[in-house]
């Protein structure tokens, strides 16, 4: 369990460098899911999941995100919740007013990451998962 919870860190620590271009640690076939916020959708593969992240990065300005807190929660996933800072294009909406962090739960299975959820709060990664503060 501590090699996908070490896997998951080295993949934010990427993201919060602005980089999210790195893909090794994505199995070819990943499902990538934005559930909810400005570009909710779900793709497949390394070039969905490109995709995906150019649609979520595209509908803010100068979006950033660092890890406040991560849960292995069982042997494949791995829950993390991220303060971020930018604003909407469309909205103006400035993250670092939000009062709930977003989050991210990644599913790992053998030193890959086959499924990604973001989700724009921690109360909806809960809910979606079940499970209360």
């Amino acid at each position: 369990m501590s090699e996908n919870l070490d896997l998951v860190r080295s993949i934010y620590a990427d993201w919060e460098r602005g980089d999210y271009g790195s893909v090794e640690w994505a199995h070819p076939e990943i499902e990538f899911v934005i559930a909810d916020g400005p570009t909710p959708g779900r793709w497949t593969g390394l070039a969905g999941m490109a995709e995906g992240w150019r649609a979520w990065l595209g509908a803010w300005e100068e979006f950033h995100q660092e890890a406040d807190e991560d849960r292995v929660l069982d042997d494949e996933r791995v829950l993390v919740f991220f303060h971020a800072t930018g604003r909407g294009k469309t909205s103006g909406l400035d993250l670092a007013q939000m009062h709930s962090p977003l989050a991210g739960l990644f599913h790992v299975r053998d030193g890959k990451v086959t499924k990604f959820v973001g989700y724009s709060t921690r109360d909806s990664a809960l809910a979606d998962l079940g499970l209360e503060e």
